[in-house]
């Protein structure tokens, strides 16, 4: 039997069955693309909501993000909407397969901290530090499995069910010893530390420079410009 005939056929399923690999597994590459996605989504959502106290794109937001989870456990990854776009924006690219079974997992919490914001922030219509609290947790877990390719629901996981973990994002499963390229010097280290000095020496010195606010160069500022920067 084919791999078509043994994956894409199924409406309601959890994973792909591809040769080589004992598990269902799924490509990590299009969920980091989907995570990404969610993580500008969100992101906008947030900002409008703590800068101009207005949560309609964030109602939406969360909406959307839980219908795209749900999908992804209920029915089939293959077919949650982000996934797919995901599939689309990295077709071109070798895939990079991770265990099916720790990305439910994860996906999981995504659902459940998705279904509390629903019940406060839809729901009750309400904001809190609880909401806030769960925002902060969902992009953080964004932003790190699309910038980073780290699964924290994964690592979660992983301390769970320590022995039926495998095929992790990176390889991260497997125990073996860091390539030269992966392994970091003290000169890397101190660089870095040089540069978080530079930072705090630019916040130290020039804190009160940056707080000017600029001017039109061509010397046709506008009013509002011209008030904000009186007050």
């Amino acid at each position: 039997m084919s791999r078509d005939a043994n994956t894409n056929g199924k409406v309601f399923g959890f994973g792909e069955v591809v040769p080589g690999y004992s598990i269902p597994v799924l490509n990590e590459r299009e969920i980091r693309a989907a995570a990404g996605l969610l993580f500008v989504l969100m992101f906008v959502a947030i900002l409008t909501a703590v800068l101009k106290h207005n949560f309609v794109l964030l109602k939406y937001g969360v909406m959307i993000f839980l219908a795209d989870i749900l999908v992804r456990i209920l029915v089939n990854p293959r077919f949650a909407p982000f996934l797919v776009l995901g599939r689309l924006i990295v077709r071109k690219q070798t895939p990079e397969y991770v265990g099916a079974a720790a990305k439910k997992f994860a996906w999981v919490i995504g659902a459940v901290l998705a279904s509390v914001m629903l019940a406060l922030a839809v729901v009750a219509n309400t904001y809190s530090p609880i909401t806030g609290l769960i925002c902060l947790i969902c992009l953080v877990f964004l932003f790190c499995e699309t910038s980073f390719g780290i699964c924290i629901g994964c690592k979660v996981y992983q301390l769970i069910y320590r022995e039926k973990a495998q095929y992790c994002p990176g390889e991260v499963c497997d125990i073996k010893d860091r390539q030269p390229i992966q392994r970091t010097s003290k000169a890397q280290v101190a660089v870095v530390l040089l540069f978080v000095a530079y930072v705090v020496a630019l916040a130290v010195g020039l804190h009160d420079t940056f707080k000017k606010p600029p001017h039109d160069l061509f010397g046709k500022e506008r009013p509002e410009f011209a008030e904000i920067g009186g007050e």
